[in-house]
């Protein structure tokens, strides 16, 4: 009989391309992947993969076997989701979702909470973690959704889809004490200002790079962040200029106590519901895709 955990470590492997991408993501060593999977081979009697220079790419049998493995997989994950969302054992469903560590969590907020406003019980389990991380946990059906600022990235090796929600564009915000020392109108303003900014890997730090230079502004970086809450509250201390959503725009101004210098649409941030359903059918998913779409990024 075939040992469905040797085939869970194939599976993995087969999906994300390599011993070790797999191993990380199952907390294990690539050389007991390799181990595993050899024994599912002695056990079916034919090579599951072969090698191709560095990369390990799927035999005919192997192909075979990760069809199957599929479809084991996904009705597994079929069962365990209509387990949790029967309605007549009175029980809450339960919505796992993936939030990247990018996204600034005011965004994420609002785009969730659509899903607790359905008409049955709820209950949320929020992971928050690296994009390609998340997807791993998708894969393997951990999570019924990835919420994210960015598409499914191009090295990822996960049949998923991308549903992209809304874009918005960004506003510069300042104190009241630190405005007043601008000179000039926007964007003008900004040369020389002190300025807080995203980690140099965020995309939109990326954007916001090109923009200041084809604008030929020259701001003093105070401080790169990783966590857009921590970049705020270090901006609401007047250490600096800051840019956030426009979405966001009126929610900053009341929370931080800031105004806004101006706003631009040549920088922007996207974002996307990432599922392994092309058509989506999930209630949740479902409300937070038509809230995003006819509310929070209307105007956009």
């Amino acid at each position: 009989m075939t040992n469905y955990k040797h085939l869970h470590y194939f599976w993995m492997v087969a999906k994300t391309g390599g011993l070790l991408r797999a191993s990380e993501q199952l907390h294990t060593s690539p050389q007991t992947l390799s181990g595993q999977i050899k024994l599912l081979e002695e056990r079916l009697g034919k090579p599951l993969f072969q090698k191709r220079g560095r990369k390990l790419e799927l035999t005919e049998s192997g192909q075979t076997v990760f069809s199957y493995a599929n479809e084991i997989f996904s009705l597994g994950a079929e069962m365990e989701h209509a387990l949790r969302t029967d309605s007549k054992s009175g029980r809450s469903i339960e919505f796992r979702v993936g939030v990247a560590d990018a996204l600034p969590k005011s965004i994420a907020y609002r785009l969730l909470e659509p899903a607790m406003r359905l008409t049955e019980p709820v209950r949320i389990v929020c992971r928050e973690w690296k994009l390609d991380s998340l997807m791993a946990e998708l894969a393997t059906h951990r999570l019924d959704l990835v919420i994210a600022d960015s598409p499914i990235p191009a090295g990822v090796s996960v049949k998923a889809y991308n549903h992209k929600l809304g874009r918005s564009g960004q506003s510069f915000f300042a104190t009241p004490k630190l405005a007043a020392r601008c000179k000039g109108a926007f964007p003008a303003l900004l040369n020389g200002m002190p300025m807080l900014m995203h980690s140099e890997d965020s995309a939109v730090q990326k954007q916001l790079d090109r923009w200041l230079e084809n604008e030929q502004i020259y701001p003093n970086v105070m401080g790169e962040f990783d966590d857009s809450a921590l970049l705020k509250a270090f901006g609401r201390e007047g250490q600096g200029i800051f840019a956030a959503p426009t979405v966001l725009e009126a929610e900053i101004v009341e929370q931080y106590g800031v105004k806004v210098l101006g706003r631009t649409e040549a920088v922007w941030q996207d974002f996307y519901a990432i599922s392994v359903e092309r058509r989506i059918t999930h209630p949740c998913v479902l409300a937070i895709c038509n809230s995003a779409r006819g509310d929070l990024f209307a105007s956009a």
